[in-house]
């Protein structure tokens, strides 16, 4: 009886193992699987040896196997002069804003020289006797978002100085589609540089074989560009993203709804800086007909909240589902239910206009104008950038 009994627990734990082993294999089966720029060394290290080169990255610029981009190319006799940061610094935890200091890198000694500050664009002196900047940063895929501005103001000094920008590419977590308002020149800021729409579905690589194409450079100028492509890389594909690329996008789920809510960083209404859900939910004191309650506090990612210390009502985005465009409907929402008289639903300095690249959007919302209705008065221009972006595409749907 007791032999029997060990016969068929064995057997049931050997069912289970098979069916684990059967599921587990599934998962990785459907796994995406592709390689970042970075992890095709092949392509580019033997076009930096000997070479002296800077490398413009942070803390997302790894390998797959987690080794960082810059001890990887020091390993392999790379001569690194300098390290660029751009905002949030190189190991990426400065708050959205703050200045970050240069310094030298504990691990290597290389000179750390930041892009975010006052100097956002490297000048002659700090391109002196380079040969080729490798830039090596995950990108969101957001106008707004400014590692893309960096990548410009980069290609804009390496063509003035004749110095070669290489760029290895990493996926777009909203690729392959495109919405939002179109900037208008007028409103070229650091979150807004060239005229295309707030979400573009491009890569980072393909963006800046873009702006190279269309002469979007400062007085037309085009630098020597190359790209190192990923391979089996899938444009409408979501690759999950493995290194949050700034403190307050810490998760897939944030990245996803960041096109949506960013919009609200020129409005009175919070999108949760100084909680551990950032760009996850959104609210404001003066929006009390909404049931989810959150009180922004000083955290790593933020270290003075907007509405730092103020109980906040708004929803709760968590459960949201992925979105393949950019949703108003939070936006006008937070705007109807809006009651404080003693400040408008924008900010004074009109960020919103900066962030949306026109004072198009705030109008309309402000006449009552509905999502359907916005969203159909951007197709035109979409439909136009359209065409210019169907040129720099090097990767299949």
């Amino acid at each position: 009886m007791n032999l029997n009994f060990k016969i068929k627990n064995l057997l049931l734990i050997c069912l289970i193992f098979l069916s684990f082993g059967s599921v587990k294999a599934q998962i990785n089966k459907d796994q995406p699987c592709y390689l970042a720029g970075a992890d095709r060394p092949e392509l580019y290290l033997p076009m930096l040896q000997n070479k002296t080169i800077a490398v413009v990255t942070n803390q997302t610029g790894k390998l797959k196997d987690g080794t960082f981009l810059v001890d990887f190319l020091v390993k392999n006799s790379i001569n690194i002069k300098t390290i660029f940061a751009p905002e949030h610094g190189f190991r990426g935890d400065a708050d959205a804003g703050e200045h970050v200091k240069n310094g030298v890198d504990a691990k290597t000694g290389i000179q750390i020289v930041s892009l975010y500050g006052k100097n956002k664009k490297p000048n002659a002196e700090q391109l002196k006797g380079l040969d080729v900047i490798l830039f090596d940063i995950q990108d969101v895929g957001v106008r707004f978002y400014t590692y893309i501005s960096t990548l410009a103001l980069v290609m804009e000094a390496g063509a003035e100085n004749r110095v070669e920008v290489m760029v290895l590419d990493r996926p777009n977590p909203h690729d392959g589609y495109v919405d939002g308002p179109v900037l208008e020149q007028k409103w070229t800021s650091f979150v807004g540089m060239h005229p295309v729409p707030v979400v573009y579905g491009l890569t980072i690589g393909e963006y800046g074989k873009m702006v190279n194409g269309e002469k979007w450079l400062k007085n037309g100028v085009q630098v020597n560009y190359t790209l190192i492509p990923m391979k089996d890389y899938h444009k409408k594909m979501r690759y999950p993203i493995s290194d949050k690329p700034s403190p307050n996008l810490p998760n897939d789920l944030s990245i996803n709804l960041y096109p949506s809510l960013c919009f609200f960083e020129g409005t009175q209404v919070s999108v949760g800086r100084g909680t551990h859900f950032p760009f996850q939910v959104y609210g404001s004191p003066w929006t009390k007909d909404f049931p989810f309650q959150f009180t922004p506090k000083p955290n790593a990612g933020a270290k003075d909240p907007f509405l730092n210390g103020k109980l906040c009502y708004g929803e709760d985005l968590r459960g949201t589902t992925e979105l393949r465009s950019l949703d108003l409907q939070w936006l006008i929402k937070a705007y109807r239910d809006y009651k404080n008289p003693a400040q408008d639903f924008f900010l004074k300095n009109l960020f919103f206009d900066t962030l949306a690249g026109s004072d198009e959007l705030r109008k309309q919302i402000t006449s009552g104008k509905s999502a359907l209705e916005i969203k159909e008065s951007w197709q035109k221009d979409l439909n136009d950038f359209e065409k210019i972006r169907s040129k720099y595409i090097i990767y299949q749907d």
